[in-house]
Order: C-alpha cells, then structure tokens, then sequence
C-alpha cells in the first residue's frame, strides 16, 4: 500500500518562512511561472549578417547622455525643502538610492522637532522597517530607559524632549552596514535635517553615525568627547545595539548621559530665546 504523506508546511508555517525570506532581504519572485532549466532550447537560426552602411550614409553620432549625479541631485533636492515635511516627501521621491526598493517604509524621524537634542543613528532595523520610526527594536527601548535616566524622552515636549532620526532612512537587506555610496548620497539630506530642526546638542549613536558626520570611525576612542559639527556640539556614543552584546560598556554610556546632561545645563537654548517675547 503507498501512503500519501501530507505537507508538513501548514499555514503558519509558510507564512513563517515568508517572513524569514523578507527578514533576510528578499524583494522580489524571478517569475510568475516556473521555467524548466532543463528544456532542450532550439538555436535560433544564423541570420544574415547585413552589410554595412556606406560611410556617407551614416547618421552623426551622438553623446551619450551623462548620468546624473546622485550626490548632485540630494543637495538639489535637499537645498529646496524649506520645512521637514518638503523634507521627507524630497527623500521619499530622490530615486537613486537602491536601498529604497527593498525598504517596506521610509524610516525619516521620531521625538520633538523642537526639541534641544538630536539624536542620529545609523539605519533602520527590521522593526523600524516595519513600523516606520527609528529606534523602535530592543536597541530602541534600551535608548528609552538610557534617555528617562536623565529626564529625557521622545514622548516629551519642551526642555525634556529628544529628536531622533538615522543616517539613512531606508533599511540596507540583512541590516548590513551602510555602504559609503549610500551614506554619501544620503548625507546631503541629513545636513539640511539637522539645520531645519536646529537643535542645541547632538548625539551620535554608533560608528556609522560617526564616520558619516565627523568623518572618523573608532566610536570607542571617540565616545564621550565633545566636537563641533553641522554648527553646534557634537557627542559621539556607543550604539545601544552595541550595549546590548557588551554590556560591561553600559558603564561608559552612563559617563556619556551625565555628560549630555552637563551639557544641556551649561548650554544656552536657542529654542528658548527664539520663543521668548
């Protein structure tokens, strides 16, 4: 007797492995239909090869267009967005970043735009691909409980407030680092991010977020110093997602939050005297 046995790939199942195919940075199917690789394909018949075109005949050649060039466009783009919604919907329609075709979401800021400190990161995770804000996975609640211990919040508004946006707002596949075509294509708009919100203070969290604003990587020798970028003061970090594998380093982000928090006493708020009477 032959027993007919039954896919074990239920329902859940194959959703579950959907997900992990999206999870590991697949976009797209090949086809609709399934192509036999094994098929026999005919050779096309040899075709006459036709003579060519008297020299005097020939069409004037013409040059090829130049391509445009990206880093080029974003500065344009970026350069004409006189407030952060113009912002975003300048970085929703830039079509030269690659990273965008496999994002579910443009990941553009979360927090306060009033708020005195700004906060980059690098890219968005698979989490914040989903829902559409930075820093919203467990390296995002680490940030939260970071933040609360010195009175700062996302939530918050006014002198307590925090803003919080990346490097990138598209998720590179498989969270790879981003690549320096990407960040420099990218980095037109996050100057003109940080000079529409204009913060006091900000903090750079992770290497990525370095090296693309300071131009130097090595965030364990540059965490904790102060420095000047983009016009105002500029605290490098380590990444929460760092503190979560090396957690005796929580120590030094603690040093860091004082720091942040010194800071922000001893710095004059613009936001204040801006609003003032």
């Amino acid at each position: 007797m032959v027993t007919v046995m039954e896919s074990a790939l239920d329902w859940h199942a194959a959703r579950a492995a959907l997900e992990w195919q999206l999870d590991m940075g697949v976009t797209e199917a090949i086809s609709d239909a399934p192509v036999d690789r094994f098929a026999v394909s005919e050779a096309p018949a040899a075709r006459p090869v036709a003579a060519p075109a008297p020299a005097a005949a020939a069409a004037p050649a013409t040059e090829p267009r130049a391509a445009e060039d990206p880093v080029a466009a974003a500065r344009d783009a970026a350069k004409a967005a006189s407030d952060l919604a113009a912002l975003r919907a300048a970085i929703d329609a830039y079509p030269h970043c690659e990273l965008r075709r496999g994002a579910r979401n443009l990941v553009f800021c979360d927090g306060a735009p009033s708020a005195r400190v700004m906060i980059i990161g690098e890219a968005p995770g698979r989490e914040e691909d989903l829902e559409g804000r930075p820093f919203v996975g467990r390296a995002g609640r680490l940030l939260d409980r970071m933040l609360g211990a010195i009175g700062l919040s996302r939530q918050a508004e006014g002198a307590d407030a925090v803003y919080i946006t990346n490097v990138l707002p598209w998720r590179p596949p498989q969270n790879r680092d981003p690549q320096a075509d990407e960040i420099a294509m990218m980095l037109p708009f996050l100057e003109r991010h940080v000079a529409l919100a204009d913060p006091d203070l900000i903090v750079l969290m992770g290497n990525v977020a370095a090296g693309a604003v300071l131009g130097r990587r090595g965030i364990t020798r540059l965490r904790g110093t102060w420095t000047e970028a983009m016009g105002r003061p500029v605290l490098p970090m380590l990444h929460p997602a760092y503190l979560l594998r090396h957690t005796p380093s929580k120590r030094e982000a603690w040093a860091d939050l004082l720091s942040l928090s010194a800071r922000l006493s001893d710095t004059p708020s613009k936001k204040t005297s801006e609003t003032a009477p």
